[in-house]
């Protein structure tokens, strides 16, 4: 029997693997091969654990121990499952799994990350000017999702958390995209199916950002969604309002309070970096990269559910 044991032995006591509840659950969420075409999946486990040892190590794909089998299953069994949603709709399960179960904190916090693009990564032809989608997750922007910035050849990471920081949608864009456009398409990425009949919530009750998220846009979106904005405005924001005088408005509401909750997508970067494959970009395709980094929010969701079922 494959077992997590098997793996910690192979490859050393660094690398844990998943436990087995844990991939007992994940197991069910995975699609089957039967009635497919070719060759039926073997193995499945293995191949799993090839993937998130290689997110761990941040080794080339070429480079995967034997215990993993051949490291061309591997990559294409984790190409296949991002370009057609398998990893988003595992976390989707997941989420409403821990909705159902009172696992779930609807104050969710947003934020983004700079993450510098290795070589390796960079090496396919890019058309810049090309519009990119951002909106469809599973067709691969013209760019790549590599832009410049400071830091030289970067992507950034946009993410939103529930209130106990574990992930509920990511989006990638070049390293140079502002942050505040996102904030639209991220936010539609948290849709919550419930157990029973009706529609997915996809209304959190408090959105918590910083202030380069208070564009006005931003707020008259989430009042028409009836989502209450914890958001501090910026220093240009507060003098053009009050140089205006009574003509300025009034300042928006803002829960002081609440705010101190933001560090938990700060802390949720924290534990995604700590798989090297994601702090450093090795991936040429932005699909590839953001599975990975969707594959790394799947397993804290595993680290809650799946040792508790």
């Amino acid at each position: 029997m494959y077992s997590n044991i098997s793996v910690v032995v192979a490859v050393g006591d660094r690398y844990q693997g998943l436990t087995d509840e844990q991939w007992e659950l994940l197991e069910l969420l995975l699609p089957k091969s039967q009635g497919r075409v070719g060759r039926n999946f073997a193995n499945s486990r293995r191949v799993i654990e090839g993937m998130l040892f290689r997110l761990r190590t941040g080794i080339p794909w070429r480079d995967l121990p034997e215990i993993f089998g051949p490291w061309q299953t591997v990559w294409k069994r984790h190409r296949r499952y991002a370009g057609d949603g398998t990893w988003d709709k595992v976390l989707t399960a997941l989420l409403t799994l821990a909705d159902a179960t009172g696992n779930f904190d609807w104050v969710i916090s947003i934020d983004a990350t700079i993450v510098r693009v290795h070589q390796h990564g960079a090496s396919l032809a890019r058309h810049t000017g090309a519009p990119s989608n951002y909106k469809n997750l599973h067709d691969e922007p013209a760019d790549h999702a590599i832009g410049r910035s400071r830091g030289g050849l970067t992507t950034k990471a946009h993410l939103v958390t529930d209130g106990n920081g574990r992930g509920l949608a990511v989006l990638i864009t070049p390293g140079q995209a502002a942050d505040s456009p996102m904030l639209p398409n991220v936010l539609d990425g948290v849709a919550v199916p419930r157990l029973d009949s009706g529609a997915p919530r996809t209304t959190p009750d408090q959105l918590i950002g910083d202030k380069a998220y208070s564009a006005r846009s931003n707020r008259k979106l989430l009042r028409r969604r009836r989502i209450k904005a914890v958001i501090p405005e910026r220093a240009d924001q507060i003098a053009n309002r009050k140089r205006k005088g009574r003509a300025g408005g009034r300042a928006p509401d803002f829960d002081t309070e609440t705010y101190r909750r933001r560090n938990v997508v700060e802390r949720a970067f924290n534990k995604a970096k700590r798989w090297r494959a994601i702090a450093t970009r090795y991936d040429k395709l932005a699909l590839t990269y953001r599975a990975g980094l969707v594959l790394a929010l799947i397993v804290e969701w595993l680290k809650l559910l799946g040792d508790a079922t």
